[in-house]
């Protein structure tokens, strides 16, 4: 079996691929290192390899997904990120090892679907604008020492600090919500933030979950905080929690997203999805 490993060599602080190729070969594979960036992706297709395996934070997941969906081969994660939120969703070794041996050893699949941002962009986790952005800009200077709590440090500077915004939520043509938000979340597995998840979003069904927290007191925010790490806000009121393939959001000018834990600008006016887009190898 021959095994494309594409490694961003920054995540978790610093990441060295010799030991997970070395895991993947003695489980019997060919493996050849790529990087991340975009050219050494398409090298990495290019390349012919039976399997695709990404080894990095969440962000680096969605476009190895959608290569891996494009050149039909099956995809393994190896989660070497600070949330390695995707890893937990889908129930992937948390040790890097385990998960290299995995991607070589496992012959389970699980498709699942890919958003897309209006410009094309992959997401595997959500996307999300207001408190999520913030927090993980607040959370950025604790990560080295903190690890996945940083985010709830940045979660707690965030609610104390920002202002909700206005925002215009349209699901499959029909508006939906028009008002003040802390927080609107785009989801496909539905989980990030280092734990938080939108518990009813599932990525096998091939439409998109959002959930808006319109805007309201600190107090009632600290609930909606909760319901966020046991994964059951959409459940609360006034949560609005809609499905749909096609979702238009108009934010505010400047404001940034958190897409997979990274932060970005743009690309909520127009979020699609596409359906079992790429295989995951699974336990």
């Amino acid at each position: 079996m021959r095994i494309a490993l594409t490694a961003n060599l920054k995540s978790g602080g610093g990441l060295d691929p010799e030991p997970l190729a070395a895991a993947m070969r003695e489980a019997g594979a060919e493996v050849e290192l790529f990087g991340c960036e975009p050219e050494a992706l398409e090298a990495a297709a290019a390349a012919g390899p039976d399997r695709i395996a990404v080894a990095g934070g969440d962000g680096t997941i969605g476009p190895a997904a959608e290569l891996a969906g494009r050149s039909d081969v099956p995809l393994a994660v190896i989660a070497t990120g600070t949330a390695n939120d995707f890893a937990r969703a889908n129930g992937l070794p948390e040790d890097p090892l385990e998960a290299a041996a995995l991607a070589a050893g496992s012959t389970r699949t699980r498709r699942l679907e890919l958003g897309r941002l209006a410009d094309g962009r992959p997401f595997v986790n959500a996307a999300s604008a207001g408190l999520a952005a913030k927090a993980a800009r607040h959370a950025s200077p604790f990560k080295k020492v903190l690890g996945p709590l940083a985010y709830g440090v940045g979660a707690l500077r965030a609610a104390a600090t920002e202002s909700p915004m206005h925002c215009t939520v349209r699901v499959d043509g029909e508006s939906v919500f028009e008002g003040g938000a802390w927080q609107v979340i785009v989801a496909a597995t539905g989980a990030f933030g280092g734990g938080s998840e939108i518990g009813a979003a599932d990525a096998r069904d091939g439409v998109l979950d959002v959930a808006v927290l319109p805007a309201g007191s600190r107090l009632a925010l600290a609930r909606r905080a909760w319901g966020l790490r046991r994964g059951t806000v959409e459940q609360q009121r006034p949560v609005e929690h809609l499905r749909g393939s096609l979702l238009e959001i108009e934010l505010p000018r400047g404001a940034e997203l958190n897409v997979d834990g990274e932060i970005r600008d743009g690309g909520l006016e127009r979020v699609t999805v596409e359906h079992a887009a790429y295989a995951l190898i699974v336990p």
